[in-house]
């Protein structure tokens, strides 16, 4: 479909295709990703893993400020769903032990996650945003997993409002675990760490992970 996407409903015959997006197509598809984080954000509060709430200007331009500063990060990548218009995507781009990523968490970084954020191996995914429809979870962790698989990394890692509860139940389900939380300066909001070991060598690295408290008390 080229770079001229349009936003639509989901379709109730063609299947969600998932492609991935370089840099020069996820800035033009801009003012569409923005429609689509406003359109994941109408949403009831039994629908997971979705930011709810009221959505203004402000936010789609704050949504549109992320972006860009996302995109010119070293390893950026995107995978976006279609039907017969743009459904969802996913975004991130790889993490160090050391960068910038992890200021602010409380404690010390497990060490497996450490190793594995020295070696390039952790790719961290800013967001997931989908449409609003009885299959998007299945979408959401689509998206999620072949960003994951695309860039090749070991451990997948997210941050999620340690309020919504919703969404790290969802992500816990689908094999996530809990490293820890995160005290932004810049915000009040405070941050859990979820991680998703890929392969056998970051499951070994984490398996203490499954055992913590982080894992078994949702607030």
């Amino acid at each position: 479909m080229g770079a001229n996407l349009r936003g639509g409903e989901w379709s109730a015959t063609n299947a969600v295709r998932l492609r991935r997006a370089n840099r020069r197509l996820a800035q033009s598809l801009g003012g569409e990703l923005a429609d689509l984080y406003v359109a994941s954000r109408k949403t009831s509060p039994r629908d997971p893993y979705r930011r709810a709430g009221r959505t203004d200007r402000t936010d789609r331009q704050s949504f549109l400020n992320r972006l860009a500063s996302d995109i010119r990060r070293p390893g950026f990548a995107m995978v976006i769903a279609e039907t017969d218009g743009l459904v969802g995507c996913a975004f991130g781009f790889p993490v160090r032990g050391d960068g910038f990523w992890w200021p602010g968490f409380d404690g010390a970084l497990p060490r497996g996650i450490e190793q594995l954020a020295e070696s390039g191996s952790v790719f961290a995914i800013v967001d997931t945003l989908v449409r609003p429809h009885p299959r998007d979870q299945d979408v959401a962790r689509r998206l999620q997993e072949r960003l994951l698989t695309d860039h090749r990394a070991s451990l997948g890692a997210t941050l999620v409002d340690r309020a919504d509860h919703l969404t790290l139940s969802a992500l816990r389900s689908w094999g996530w675990l809990d490293a820890g939380v995160v005290w932004k300066s810049t915000s009040a909001t405070v941050h859990r760490v979820l991680v998703l070991p890929l392969g056998e060598r970051a499951a070994a690295k984490l398996e203490g992970l499954a055992d913590d408290p982080w894992t078994r008390w949702p607030g």
